[in-house]
């Protein structure tokens, strides 16, 4: 209080109160509410007055020469404004997030099934779709690289002839994207040491982020000649970065907005309909929306790299490793959209999270005719540790081992050396997550059975259809009513996986906050502006939570994320709580120190604490002594004036692998996360019922405990989608054959188990309040543990995912 000697200050206030809702709480998410009651307001949903639809052609062929394109039918059609073509771009024709290889609009060439070729404007959406088939082009068909053995032969079709860019001097053939090599100790040596040796083959298929939001954003043309984009992504900053030279305007010029995201994945680290919205509406003067549909979503974006992985693994006779040897083959697709950071990730990963010292292992990227893969949760680990993890239980079963046991033999810890020569200088506490989730309690048997042979079910709900006694809800099929019991197997599997947290090799990974603190209407009020894309991970609620942790304050407004503060970086690599959330506590602190010295010019003589140096805090609304004793109140501090900062937070430098060695410290954290996967099988009809899938996973510290294990559970489950159900087809000659939610499947609800997760908090001593990036760990090991399950239930071997009923029936073993 102004003026007041702390004897004179109210009783009430002289206790300081710790501020509810910071860290370590399970607050609420300030858009849950509206998300669960169809309120909040997507990308989708945005309008503007006298706004036009845009809409973009694409190609039908995955590989052609483009000999004309006539767009004369379609100007003519009423209410169209605008049909742009490659021959309209006013500056830059090409962009990409590390290689600016892909067209904004095709000219000469098309590389993939979907590839956008024309767009155009005009008022009403179906006018816009009736227009654009109007377009008439004349295609020559090209044969197309499908795989690894057409894109590499000597007469393969070069996809990217000139390519210049700093990967290709390091690879052997212009339709590799990048090749990153790991070498460490001598594994000839060790080959003829081993007792066991053990290999497989293996594959996985192209998933996609299916995030329920379409690609979809509104530009608006400036009087100054700029553009306004209301966008769905997930980095404005590199959105901006690769379309202000498509459109030759200047960055300052392109201003984007976030708006409304429904789901990510990675799969809007690309740009989709960006440029095309912003170029329609230079054209036309007016406001442009894109809102892509559901089967132009599945061409719009990239997906998760299909894989080709072929591993080798030699122990002693206790189950020690001694040597690993290993390729893995990443198809791109067309364009190299993030490949390179995949390839790197894939191959530094590669090995898993186990001490080996002699390892060759090989990662590359291609270029193909297939559609673009890119960025998606879990980034070339996924794959490497569904290759792994079955070589883990094949060594186990040479050895007559338990699997857990042989990981936990393996395990790395804090202090080993990673192949690429990093050391761990974090709790790995890999052995530990093991005999945690091997320890949480096993679901009953034969769940579908109710207990007094009724059809009803053990939560009291009737069974509904089905043989008296039976609750086909918790068999394999389902509700489709398939099977009652008869020949349903039960397996258990478990798996560990290891991720990267944050960007890597050398990139110059950092996040910016601004943050003020203001008095409003008698209360201190904090007010964070950053770039964070909130992509429903939760990162507005963690940011709120830190600023009451740091300022002890209530009252906190979030402000929109836009480019007119500086860049968060990427919502992807599980790095915005570390950095983002860093940056937020690195500015409250700044605003703190401030507060602080303004405190102590006013009441300077007032009490010793605010001249003695002694540490102060802010809780509650109040100025406070470590002690608790209150000093004044923070309204009172500020006055009128508003305290604002802002910094810039990085984490520790990396460094690119060495292009022949892999050797450099090229990550700067590691998350970890087991899980232990129990299925039912009914090896006739060869369908599957995941019981469950418990985790155990290191977080470093939960800030929000509920949104952290929300996190665990979301990975968890779109693992499982990948190791039974999900994958786009593309047939051999580069056609989608499954680009709808009719086809292309994804776990529902009556598809997700139970999932329960043991959180572990062992402090990152490098990281903002000791935290570990959460997100992506548990899509790893999820997907080879339910594997791991059908292998044990059935005896099969299983070396591709998503399993499929056919695999399981003897039809089609792979």
């Amino acid at each position: 209080m102004p003026g007041a000697s702390p004897t004179r200050v109210p009783t009430a206030l002289n206790q300081g109160t710790p501020t509810k809702g910071g860290i370590g709480e399970s607050t609420l998410r300030p858009d849950g509410t509206l998300k669960v009651t169809g309120e909040f307001a997507y990308a989708s949903d945005l309008w503007h007055e006298d706004m036009l639809w845009g809409c973009t052609l694409r190609s039908p062929h995955p590989h052609a020469e483009i000999r004309s394109v006539d767009i004369a039918e379609a100007l003519k059609t009423p209410g169209v404004y605008s049909v742009l073509t490659h021959d309209d771009l006013p500056a830059a024709t090409h962009y990409g997030l590390e290689i600016r290889d892909q067209p904004v609009l095709a000219k000469d060439r098309v590389r993939y099934h979907g590839e956008a070729v024309a767009i155009v404007a005009a008022d009403h959406p179906e006018t816009a779709r009736r227009a654009a088939a109007k377009i008439r082009v004349e295609y020559a068909e090209l044969p197309p690289v499908h795989d690894e053995s057409s894109a590499t032969a000597p007469d393969a079709p070069v996809l990217h002839p000139g390519r210049d860019d700093h990967h290709a001097p390091h690879v052997a053939h212009p339709n590799i994207v990048h090749r990153q090599p790991i070498v460490r100790g001598d594994v000839a040596a060790a080959r003829a040491k081993a007792d066991v040796v053990v290999r497989g083959e293996y594959e996985v298929g192209m998933q996609d982020q299916a995030f329920l939001g379409p690609e979809s954003g509104l530009a608006v043309p400036a009087e100054d000649g700029g553009v306004d984009l209301y966008i769905a992504t997930q980095w404005l900053h590199v959105d901006r970065d690769q379309l202000a030279p498509v459109l030759g305007l200047p960055a300052e010029k392109v201003r984007l907005t976030l708006s409304g995201v429904g789901g990510a994945f990675g799969a809007r680290e690309d740009l989709s309909m960006q440029a095309h919205a912003c170029l329609l509406a230079m054209a036309t003067g007016k406001p442009v929306k894109i809102v892509y549909n559901r089967y132009e979503s599945f061409f719009g974006h990239v997906h998760r790299h299909p894989a080709k992985l072929t591993y080798e693994h030699g122990a002693d006779r206790d189950g020690k490793l001694v040597y690993m040897k290993g390729r893995i083959v990443l198809d791109g697709g067309a364009y190299a959209s993030s490949s390179p950071a995949v390839v790197g990730n894939a191959a530094s990963l590669g090995v898993g999270p186990y001490e080996v010292e002699n390892v060759e292992l090989e990662a590359l990227g291609l270029y193909t005719n297939n559609p673009p893969c890119g960025a998606m949760r879990g980034f070339g680990a996924v794959q490497a540790c569904f290759a792994y993890e079955a070589q883990m239980d094949r060594l186990a079963a040479e050895l007559g081992m338990d699997p857990v046991e042989l990981r936990q033999r393996n395990a790395m810890s804090q202090g080993s050396l990673l192949p690429t020569g990093q050391q761990v200088d974090s709790p790995a506490p890999v052995a530990e997550i093991l005999r945690r989730v091997k320890a949480m309690p096993m679901p009953p048997e034969r769940q579908w059975e109710s207990l007094d042979g009724s059809g009803t079910a053990g939560d009291g709900t009737t069974a509904g259809t089905g043989t008296t006694g039976v609750d086909v809800r918790a068999l394999p099929g389902g509700l489709s009513n398939t099977t009652h019991g008869e020949g349903v197997v039960r397996g258990v599997g478990y798996a560990v996986g290891i991720k990267n947290v944050g960007f890597s090799e050398g990139f110059d990974d950092y996040s910016t906050a601004r943050v003020r603190l203001e008095s409003m209407g008698g209360e201190p009020v904090a007010v964070v502006h950053t770039a964070m894309a909130e992509v429903g991970q939760g990162g507005v609620t963690v940011h709120a939570q830190i600023a009451r942790t740091e300022l002890g304050v209530s009252g906190v407004s979030i402000l929109p994320a836009d480019t007119q503060v500086g860049s968060a970086g990427s919502t992807s690599a599980s790095r915005q709580t570390y950095m983002t959330g860093g940056a937020v506590k690195k500015a409250c602190e700044a605003v703190r120190e401030k507060v602080l010295r303004l405190g102590r010019e006013k009441y300077a003589g007032q009490h010793p604490a605010w001249a003695d140096g002694g540490r102060l805090l802010l809780e509650g609304g109040k100025v406070v002594t470590d002690g608790g004793e209150v000093l004044a109140a923070l309204a009172d501090v500020l006055g009128a004036e508003a305290v604002e900062e802002e910094v810039v937070f990085r984490h520790r430098p990396t460094e690119p692998f060495d292009l022949k060695t892999g050797q450099g410290f090229g990550h700067v954290q590691y998350s970890f996360a087991a899980h232990r996967a129990v299925v039912e099988v009914d090896t006739e009809l060869g369908l599957v019922k995941v019981v469950e899938l418990a985790c155990a996973q290191d977080v470093g510290k939960a800030l929000n405990p509920l949104s952290t294990v929300g996190q665990i559970q979301g990975g968890t489950t779109q693992g499982l989608g990948l190791a039974v159900m999900e994958e786009i087809l593309v047939d051999p000659g580069g056609k989608v054959r499954n680009p709808s939610f009719t086809d292309y499947l994804i776990p529902t609800i009556l598809d997700t188990p139970a999932i329960p997760v043991d959180v572990l908090e062992l402090a990152d001593e490098h990281a903002p309040y000791g935290l570990r990036g959460v997100g992506e760990a548990p899509t790893l090991s999820s997907t080879p543990a339910v594997v791991a399950a059908i292998r044990d239930a059935t005896g099969l071997a299983l070396n591709r995912v998503p399993v499929r009923p056919e695999h399981l029936t003897g039809t089609d073993v792979p």
